[in-house]
């Protein structure tokens, strides 16, 4: 298993990164994992604050999950 980041800010040509490695592959062979997929829930924030929120922001993220779930993927756990 390969396993890729693809990383940039909004707009900054990630998916079409990731469509051009995918279109190099052979078919099925390939997983994305939407970093979007891993925002911290703001559910419990007022409205107001959530609006601050900068979404390009490496605080945005909930990194421990990101990380437990890669490496459980490394480890061929689904």
């Amino acid at each position: 298993m390969i396993i890729i980041g693809i990383a940039g800010g909004t707009g900054s040509g990630k998916t079409t990164v990731v469509r051009k490695i995918i279109e190099s592959l052979p078919p099925g062979s390939v997983a994305v994992i939407p970093q979007d997929s891993y925002y911290n829930d703001q559910s419990s924030i007022p409205l107001e604050i959530r609006k601050q929120t900068n979404f390009d922001h490496p605080d945005a993220f909930d990194w421990p999950l990101f990380e437990q779930q890669i490496a459980d993927l490394r480890q061929g756990h689904p």
